[in-house]
């Protein structure tokens, strides 16, 4: 209205009630289409959210009830040669597209998004995963999956257009409208804005054409896709867990998608512990996570300890119902989605603690008590965790899904330096994937990777193994 006042009054008036009648009639039309399709507002699901596309289909409330996951025929071929690998080859695990050329490969071997999407059909499946990952300057802290986009080469635009463009067009195939498209949007990407601006790639990530804008593209452009479902990343406990960290990271997280131009309807929610080896629950420890030590007297607690640095969310199922909570408060709906990527979580094996530390010393106490092995919270890259609880839909009030992101087998980076990734040569080695490298914050401890390890994506056979000995649930 502010263009009308500025010009003559009885002309704005008489060009007001033109609009005015002209947007009048055109929602007697919309109302009169709308009724010939019969999706009269009387019809709407009080349990989906609109698509906003004009489309009759509303979204579901939660697409993992009642659906049929797709099986991976790559992947599960991998697991059949491994021992033991019959035993969760069945299982559900998220399709990676992570370069321009996994998109719609011309190498007539190679599998794209559209023989993903057609195989869910044949296999009669009508819930598949996809893990949209090639941001520019893509994981700004890691070297073992750099991207192939930069900033400073025309990278978002390269990102819209050659990435998200023919994603998009393919998903809006209509041969594919009946399935439920599981969108996994940029791992580590908004989370690492919170907490690595200081990395100069982080800075430029920050800024014009990174992270946010391009998230915000990509929202924008799944979100007229009805049976798509985007879930945005939001790191992991041992990396925002801390309640400065989570805070920040929650308000950032909101007010990107905010900026959207369907706000808080534009994702169906977020995952956390994407590729990571936090453990769901900490059994031993996690009733003391705002208490002291056990015979201390008070004196100190138990999340001062080393391996906690007084974080205080142990475990990924306190950590996802805090950030849950959190996006409430920030106008998000009560019912906004919830993942954890369970595929390798599980610390089981012969090194699973049976019972609580009776040890007074408070780092003794933790390290006999916790089941995440690891020697650092932050460590990353080819551990050696175990198959964690299997997918499932709603497996515990709050959860939509515990999923299988990170195919379990398929390495994290390369062990050492000096080799190339043909398909995607900007990969690099990340000295926390060398079994040999001192890891910072780990009392001079080395990072504990598994070595011989190949570059990330690469199926990794030893690691393979481990991870079905150190299953949690055990494997039968």
């Amino acid at each position: 209205m502010e263009a009308f006042q500025k010009n003559n009054c009885k002309a704005d008036i008489f060009d007001y009630r033109i609009i005015k009648m002209t947007i009048t009639l055109k929602k007697i039309y919309v109302l009169a289409a709308l009724f010939a399709l019969g999706i009269a507002a009387s019809q709407s699901n009080a349990a989906g959210i609109s698509s906003g596309s004009g489309s009759s289909k509303q979204r579901m409330r939660n697409p993992f009830v009642g659906a049929t996951w797709y099986v991976n025929p790559i992947w599960r071929n991998n697991v059949l040669k491994e021992p033991h690998g019959s035993l969760i080859a069945n299982y559900s695990t998220a399709v990676w597209l992570d370069h321009i050329g996994a998109i719609a490969p011309t190498d007539g071997v190679t599998w794209g998004l559209a023989a993903h999407l057609d195989h869910a059909i044949s296999q009669k499946a009508n819930l598949i995963e996809i893990v949209i990952y090639d941001l520019p300057n893509r994981d700004c802290n890691a070297l073992s999956s750099s991207g192939e986009l930069l900033i400073s080469k025309d990278g978002f635009n390269r990102y819209k257009n050659e990435y998200i463009t023919p994603l998009v067009k393919i998903l809006a195939n209509a041969k594919y409208k009946d399935l439920r498209i599981i969108a996994i949007i940029e791992p580590d990407s908004l989370p690492n804005l919170v907490t690595n601006t200081s990395v100069k790639k982080c800075q430029e990530a920050a800024g014009v054409g990174g992270y946010v804008e391009a998230t915000q593209f990509t929202l924008d452009s799944l979100y007229p896709l009805s049976n798509v479902y985007s879930y945005v990343d939001i790191g992991h406990s041992g990396w925002l867990g801390w309640d400065d960290n989570l805070s920040k990271s929650a308000s950032f997280i909101a007010t990107a998608i905010k900026g959207t131009a369907n706000g808080v309807n534009s994702v169906a929610g977020f995952i956390s512990n994407t590729a990571n080896y936090t453990p769901l629950s900490e059994p031993f420890l996690d009733e003391f996570s705002m208490s002291a030590v056990p015979g201390s007297n008070g004196s100190i607690q138990v999340r001062q300890a080393r391996f906690y640095g007084w974080n205080a969310h142990y475990s990924e199922s306190a950590y996802v119902q805090a950030f849950h909570e959190k996006m409430i408060s920030f106008g998000f709906p009560s019912t906004i989605g919830m993942l954890v990527d369970t595929s390798r979580n599980g610390w089981g094996g012969a090194k699973r603690p049976k019972a609580l530390s009776t040890n007074n010393n408070v780092d003794a106490f933790v390290d006999q008590s916790r089941i995440d092995r690891r020697v650092n919270r932050g460590l990353w890259c080819n551990q050696p965790g175990g198959i964690g609880e299997r997918p499932a839909a709603t497996p515990v009030p709050g959860i939509d899904a515990y999923v299988w992101i990170k195919p379990p087998g398929e390495s994290d980076g390369v062990a050492m330096a000096g080799i190339i990734d043909p398909d995607d040569p900007a990969k690099s080695f990340d000295p926390i994937c060398d079994p040999t490298y001192v890891a910072p914050d780990s009392d001079g401890q080395p990072t504990g990777a598994m070595p011989s390890a190949p570059h990330a994506g690469r199926w990794f056979s030893a690691g393979f193994k481990t991870l079905i000995e150190n299953a949690y649930p055990p494997l039968k």
